[in-house]
């Protein structure tokens, strides 16, 4: 590991509080790491607390974190990146292990998986969340993920360099996971302590507005990753409705030989016409999807390793 480069990014919104020890502990536990902060338009002196501990603080106008991922993937060159909330609630005596994992297995996706130091750690909306989200990532994509949402991550320079980030806020971390499984690349997850925010830190993910926004980016990308499962989804849904609308119409018929409700006739025969168009649409998407997925395949294998 001596001639890798590892390259830290520390997204920073307000963070003043926190930032300078996130920059030591980082510079303590990986002391041939660059530290990168980047701020994302601080209304505190996040950017001065950040020089001052030795860290390399760039800007990123964009607010969002999602923004600020998308910058630092694009500006910092290394063979390695890891990448931590600057609220300093993660362990940074954890990524020497990480990146050791990393190398040994050949991996391009380690996940820090959070083991709360303390309960009052992690909020209770916080964790519940979590714990649904990535239950049903895991559903959707085979994932293997037990905290999806976690700020902790390492990951390779061809995993870097071969992600088109597009989300724009707390949803990368949902992008994030999709991305590797849908490359089908190797990941694993360890475990690392997840501590209590210092006095003067507060977390800026809102339980309810946040996760209806990483519950959304959830459903898109599963339109988008597996367009054939979704559509025929659409499509069964589809299907019962017009067949709840036809039964009593057959029914109506095989008794009487007339068909008096002829608007729901005419209801169910569209709806079932849609349902049919559903199906259709997500077995083309699907033969899409494949030359999609080739396509950033080779993108990735063409990424140098180092």
């Amino acid at each position: 590991m001596i001639d890798t480069r590892i390259a830290v990014l520390v997204p920073c919104y307000n963070e003043a509080a926190t930032v300078a020890a996130v920059v030591r502990g980082f510079r303590a536990a990986l002391p041939s790491a660059q530290v990168y902060v980047y701020d994302n338009n601080s209304t505190d002196d996040t950017a001065a607390r950040a020089r001052e501990a030795g860290a390399t603080v760039r800007q990123e106008g964009g607010q969002g974190k999602g923004h600020v991922v998308r910058r630092m993937l694009a500006d910092v060159d290394a063979d390695i990146y890891v990448m931590v909330d600057g609220d300093d609630t993660y362990d940074p005596a954890s990524s020497p292990a990480m990146i050791a994992r990393m190398l040994s297995e050949n991996l391009d996706l380690v996940n820090g998986r959070r083991i709360e130091a303390h309960p009052a750690s992690y909020r209770f909306g916080h964790r519940w969340g979590n714990r649904f989200l990535s239950g049903l990532i895991s559903r959707l994509f085979d994932s293997h993920f037990d905290d999806v949402l976690s700020g902790y991550k390492v990951f390779s320079r061809r995993f870097a360099k071969s992600f088109p980030v597009l989300s724009a806020g707390f949803e990368i971390e949902t992008e994030i996971a999709v991305h590797a499984l849908s490359l089908g690349v190797p990941t694993t997850e360890i475990d690392t302590s997840y501590r209590n925010r210092r006095e003067g830190s507060a977390s800026k993910l809102s339980t309810f507005r946040d996760g209806l926004r990483i519950l959304r980016t959830i459903m898109v990308l599963f339109k988008e990753e597996k367009p054939l499962a979704f559509f025929s989804g659409v499509a069964a849904v589809l299907a019962a409705i017009s067949i709840g609308l036809a039964v009593p119409v057959i029914i109506e018929f095989m008794n009487s030989g007339l068909v008096p409700r002829q608007p729901t006739a005419l209801l169910a025969t569209g709806v079932m016409l849609s349902a049919l168009v559903s199906f259709v649409c997500g077995v083309i998407l699907e033969s899409v999807k494949r030359g999609q997925r080739e396509i950033k395949r080779l993108f990735y294998l063409q990424t140098p390793e180092r």
